[in-house]
């Protein structure tokens, strides 16, 4: 039994129906929330690479599914052993929990509950959907699917914000900037004085950028082969652009090593995705102490080379760029309100629900960093 609403309710989402199908917008029914669980209106939404990936079929084909992970919403119902959230709240969902309990989250080495784990398997804690199509299960993506008029979340994974906070913003920190920034911040725990190097200059490295800037690095390089991101970064804090394609063929860790006194950088951060690039990543930073960090989200394997290693670096992923969830994401929302970050930079097109479909064409233009849905 719920706190709200006890109703199924019936709402448009866009659904996919299979590897690289085009988004439909089709009438669902989204249950109460259980127990633990929020029931959410959403307000906005946008696009992030791992919504891409499992349009595809990454890593696992669960279809059909509701996809979407980051987004604002207002809180429409709640479960009877919710605390701490009411209707009527506004909310962002995440994809990581902190039960401030279990070894992960008393150490300061992780952000990974062990309790509440990345939910992988496109269903609820419980192992059920609350999204069907005429009377089939709906896949979750997460514990949330963004891309719906309403959708339930497990309160183990929202964050209230303050309702003055510019929603369309608190849409962009639910994963990408967010993932960038505290990957320099949290994750690198990037040093003033150092150097930094950024592969990919989407939303996820445009808030590295951001990131390292705050920290004090002295030299921020950003690397992409789209010259329009020349810009972007230079808004957010990098002092340095490098176009791989303006270098005929030669190693990207050696052009940036060039770039950085021929040592190479302190940090390295890869947020394309491309399996190749992490050793290039690892390759580029200086022997003995430098780290590499992995935060994009790539379908592929890579063998990782040796050398590099043992030489002294060090390879590290990273996931919500180490940020916990209730430690430190509220640091973020908090200089989100006051118009710390350059988040206007990165909206470059709004669409509707339901012409979503069209965001993925607009992904592919040059100028487009990010797109705003409005629910």
């Amino acid at each position: 039994m719920s706190k709200g609403s006890s109703q199924i309710i019936t709402c448009k989402a866009a659904v996919i129906w299979g590897i690289g199908e085009p988004m439909k917008l089709e009438e669902i029914k989204v249950e109460a929330p259980k127990s633990s669980e929020v029931r959410v209106k959403m307000l906005y939404a946008s696009i992030c690479h791992t919504d891409i990936s499992r349009v595809h079929g990454f890593p696992l084909p669960l279809f059909p599914r509701v996809l979407g992970h980051e987004g604002v919403g207002v809180v429409e119902s709640i479960g009877d052993k919710v605390n701490g959230l009411k209707e009527g709240d506004i909310v962002i969902p995440t994809y990581i929990a902190e039960c401030q309990e279990c070894e992960n989250c008393i150490s300061l080495e992780t952000n990974i509950c062990l309790n509440y784990p990345i939910n992988r398997t496109g269903l609820m804690q419980d192992g059920t959907s609350r999204m069907s199509i005429r009377g089939q299960k709906l896949y979750h993506l997460f514990t949330c699917s963004t891309w719906s008029e309403y959708t339930v979340i497990d309160s183990n994974y929202l964050v209230k914000i303050d309702p003055t906070m510019h929603l369309p913003h608190a849409s962009f920190m639910s994963c990408g900037f967010s993932t960038g920034f505290g990957a320099a911040w949290k994750e690198a725990r990037v040093k003033p004085g150092s150097i930094v190097a950024v592969f990919g200059l989407g939303a996820v490295g445009l808030g590295v950028v951001e990131g390292a800037k705050m920290q004090g690095a002295s030299m921020i390089i950003g690397v992409d082969k789209n010259g329009k991101r020349r810009e972007k970064g230079e808004v957010f804090g990098m002092t340095e652009f490098i176009n791989p394609d303006e270098f005929d063929d030669k190693p990207i860790s050696e052009v940036v090593k060039d770039l950085s006194g021929g040592v190479g950088v302190d940090y390295c951060f890869e947020c394309t995705g491309a399996a190749p690039l992490i050793n290039e990543a690892l390759k580029a930073t200086k022997m003995g102490k430098g780290k590499a960090i992995v935060i994009g989200t790539g379908n592929e394997s890579v063998k990782i080379e040796f050398l590099p290693l043992l030489a002294g670096r060090t390879l590290k992923g990273c996931v919500f760029g180490g940020l916990k969830l209730k430690q430190d994401l509220p640091v973020l929302l908090e200089k989100c309100k006051n118009k710390e970050f350059h988040l206007d930079e990165l909206l470059s097109y709004e669409v509707t629900l339901q012409d979503i479909d069209k965001a993925f064409d607009l992904l592919k233009l040059p100028d487009c960093v990010k797109i705003l849905i409005k629910i």
